[in-house]
């Protein structure tokens, strides 16, 4: 990466010197991206983000910040925002002077203080909020608050942990448009950690996946959706179909009720054991899949309405958990009826059993 803003470079932790909560890390971060850290509880993602604010110490590695080295350096010295999920705002003190706080430690002069925190205030869209309390404003608005207050100095680097989480659902997409609204506008570094799969495909220009205190991929939010790089990364990000399978040869696996699939050309060996992972809205479904690839038929067994699409549970391939999900303007089988289904060979990703 020719324009990295952060590197991690060998990056361990453990909090007892025996178990490791992050090993090894090399990650770059690019001047102006959003990059979401994203992962399961305890796989090491806030560990990662606590560490470049600087409220933990790397065991191992080393942090550099725009070229210069600050794993040594102290969090109220790193020039670093940072955003978390309880607003962590000044309850004494008036939206104002919250946001007022950190550009008066910088001790900048009274009307450039004044003028910033107008401008932060028409930044998140709370005008006229200066002289109420934290505790006067609704959640959403005491993160709008604590969002500019981490922008107010002007960081080049913003760290969010987890800020939306104890946020609705309606709020939190609210919040989500608008944090990228401020990310397209300011151009800020932005480093984001989430455990929430959706939140960081709508977010993220890079998604890095953790589990276990390792990186398992690093890419697009199209990418780690679409090719995932490992098992774990197709089942935590999104919904998917893990069937047991044996190949046959480069492109032909054989399933364990004795069905064989068709998959895109693989390195596995015939006879190796994998592991086949099936995204359910890649399945098709009806009478028009006759002929296409891996067409077969299956019972429905359940279909739950979701709004936006149906859920469907078939019984498919030996197993009576296979999930299918249709968008809404589709006619729905009803349960106890038979389907015709087709599987895109692109839909088919084989992993390591």
């Amino acid at each position: 990466m020719t324009d990295a803003l952060v590197r991690f470079r060998g990056v361990s932790k453990s909090y007892d010197g025996r178990t490791p909560v992050v090993t090894d890390l090399d990650l770059d971060v690019s001047r102006g991206e959003f990059l979401t850290l994203l992962g399961p509880s305890g796989s090491g993602k806030t560990t990662t983000l606590m560490m470049l604010a600087g409220f933990e110490d790397p065991s191992a590695g080393s942090i550099e910040l725009d070229g210069v080295r600050i794993d040594t350096v102290p969090p109220h010295r790193r020039g670093i925002g940072v955003v978390f999920q309880n607003y962590a705002l000044f309850p004494h003190m008036t939206v104002a002077e919250n946001l007022a706080f950190p550009l008066s430690i910088r001790r900048l002069k009274r009307e450039e203080i004044a003028t910033r925190t107008r401008r932060a205030l028409e930044m998140v869209r709370l005008p006229g909020f200066g002289d109420r309390r934290p505790q006067q404003l609704s959640g959403g608005q005491q993160q709008r608050v604590a969002l500019a207050r981490a922008l107010i100095f002007a960081p080049k680097l913003v760290l969010l942990d987890e800020p939306l989480g104890a946020l609705d659902k309606q709020l939190r997409e609210e919040l989500q448009a608008e944090i990228r609204r401020i990310h397209a506008q300011l151009g800020v570094t932005m480093v984001y950690v989430t455990h929430d799969q959706a939140e960081a495909l709508t977010l993220s220009d890079r998604i890095a996946v953790f589990n276990e205190g390792r990186i398992q991929q690093l890419g697009t939010a199209e990418a780690v959706y679409e090719r995932p790089a490992n098992p774990f990364v197709a089942g935590f990000i999104g919904e998917s179909n893990r069937l047991a399978a044996r190949v046959l040869d480069a492109t032909l696996l054989r399933l364990e009720d004795g069905s064989t699939l068709e998959a895109m050309p693989h390195a596995f060996a015939p006879g190796t054991a994998v592991l086949v992972s099936i995204r359910p809205e890649r399945v098709l479904l009806g009478p028009g899949t006759q002929g296409l690839a891996n067409a077969t038929t299956a019972r429905v067994e359940e279909v739950v309405y979701l709004g936006d699409h149906s859920r469907l549970r078939l019984a498919h391939a030996g197993r009576t958990d296979f999930v299918v999900k249709l968008p809404r303007q589709e006619a729905v089988p009803q349960p106890g009826s038979l389907v015709d289904l087709a599987i895109p060979v692109a839909a088919v990703a084989v992993f390591p059993a």
